[in-house]
């Protein structure tokens, strides 16, 4: 299907772009790589009349080490980070699951403040910065905010970002190159998850579910199974618990269920749990 008509506006920095946004309110959308947003205005799910591209803001695209973090861009692409030699030395968990998101189309074009922001529940990286306890930097006409990860993904496509705020910058651990392990099902490699799984074991264990609830979601009473002293096999037959999987031509929630158990297990075996 054809978008339904739109002006175009391109950012030359934060600032461009936030005045952007407050001068046309909930009109405009933020426009990254388009991996997304472009698919709904095709398909007319979505319909803003002012398009703000953000995607050549060089400043907010950028893997840095912050000393006891990394502070990454809102504008990195999945291609960056994927080939990114700090990220695999520091948080390679990050760096492998980028590794997993689409084709390479997708990869070149996506970025991981698109995605975040985007708060698809099949999508894989935002369930990465939810196991990672990640730092979330947006910027309004308030000034900037930092949002922790847990708090800032609400329901199906929403966040707690504001009409007028940009997504400048993603903060996470550094977590070594090791001891994690993503496990995704799906139909084709480059295909959403139908249900995907990650366990990083660092000092504690964290495990996180794509595509089991309305927003990626922790697997809580996995957690709390294995800080109680339980095997890995043990701990992941409580995957499924406190979800809400959905229901779509891919899979029903009981399917869902069964493979979040299996994954969830193949993913702390393979982190050393």
């Amino acid at each position: 299907m054809i978008p339904a008509p739109f002006e175009y506006v391109r950012a030359a920095s934060a600032d461009e772009a936030l005045a952007a946004l407050a001068e046309h309110g909930d009109d405009a959308k933020l426009l990254a790589g388009g991996m997304s947003l472009l698919p709904l205005m095709k398909l007319r799910l979505s319909t803003p009349t002012v398009l703000v591209d953000v995607g050549r803001i060089s400043d907010l695209a950028h893997i840095t080490d912050a000393g006891d973090h990394l502070a990454i861009g809102a504008l990195t692409r999945h291609r960056e980070l994927e080939t990114s030699d700090l990220l695999a030395k520091e948080c390679n968990v990050l760096r492998s699951v980028a590794a997993e998101v689409g084709d390479n189309q997708v990869r070149h074009r996506g970025t991981i403040g698109g995605s975040t922001a985007h708060g698809d529940p099949a999508s894989d990286l935002p369930a990465v910065l939810l196991a990672l306890d990640a730092t979330l930097v947006a910027r309004g006409p308030n000034g900037e905010r930092t949002i922790a990860a847990s708090e800032f993904f609400q329901g199906f496509l929403e966040t707690v970002l504001a009409p007028d705020e940009l997504l400048t910058e993603i903060r996470v651990p550094k977590t070594g190159p090791t001891g994690f392990s993503y496990q995704k099902f799906n139909r084709r490699a480059q295909d959403w998850a139908i249900v995907g799984a990650l366990a990083i074991r660092n000092g504690t264990t964290r495990v996180a579910l794509v595509n089991m609830g309305a927003t990626p979601v922790r697997a809580q009473a996995v957690e709390a199974a294995l800080a109680g002293g339980a095997t890995a096999h043990d701990a992941a037959a409580h995957a499924a618990e406190g979800t809400e999987p959905p229901s779509d031509l891919n899979a029903g929630p009981e399917y869902r269920e069964h493979l979040a158990r299996v994954l969830v297990r193949r993913a702390l075996e393979a982190a050393g749990v």
